[in-house]
């Protein structure tokens, strides 16, 4: 996964947060990227889980499932909070991610059909890192205390997000040597 991914941008890290950061205007503006960024990273996962279930790779599935589902639950925790009817349009002229999308989805070049869930939770641990550093930047560089305070909030919550990760791959066995050996592999036909 590249930094561009994380959201850290490539070349002048600060510089690129502070640009995003400044643009992030009130604390209003800011939980729209936070919705945004939950929603996407629901929508990723059910799709990841769509390709393992593609490959047969079930538990992987499952595994991408059940993280879609907290992402989704994260996502409608902040609409209740910001009492908001409905999910939020995302803001004027759209979203200024350093890269091409937020922070916390993933690549489906980091997949592999023979993955493992210590694979799938390398990657959520990327993710939530990636909204963690992102957070951490708004609350360094934006230019309203508000947004400051309430992005170092989220970038605190975030960083427990990163350690529950961190404990569940404690206890996730880690992949044998050649796990993505495969003695049948796919074939395309003519």
């Amino acid at each position: 996964m590249s930094d561009d991914k994380l959201g850290l941008g490539v070349g002048s890290v600060r510089t690129g947060a502070a640009a995003v950061a400044a643009g992030i205007g009130d604390v209003e503006e800011l939980m729209v990227y936070a919705y945004a960024m939950e929603a996407e990273a629901a929508e990723r996962y059910a799709e990841f889980a769509d390709a393992m279930e593609t490959h047969n790779n079930l538990e992987v599935a499952e595994l991408f499932r059940k993280l879609s589902r907290i992402e989704h639950i994260h996502a409608q925790q902040i609409v209740e909070s910001m009492n908001w009817n409905e999910p939020p349009p995302p803001p004027p002229g759209g979203f200024r991610w350093l890269g091409l999308e937020g922070p916390e989805s993933g690549d489906h070049a980091d997949l592999h059909y023979l993955m493992q869930p210590y694979h799938a939770l390398q990657l959520a641990l990327r993710n939530e890192q990636g909204a963690q550093l992102f957070y951490a930047a708004v609350a360094r560089d934006a230019g309203d205390e508000k947004v400051r305070a309430e992005a170092a909030e989220m970038a605190a919550e975030e960083g427990e997000h990163v350690i529950l990760i961190q404990q569940w791959l404690e206890r996730t066995a880690k992949p044998e040597p050649g796990w993505a050996r495969d003695d049948d592999p796919p074939m395309l036909g003519d």
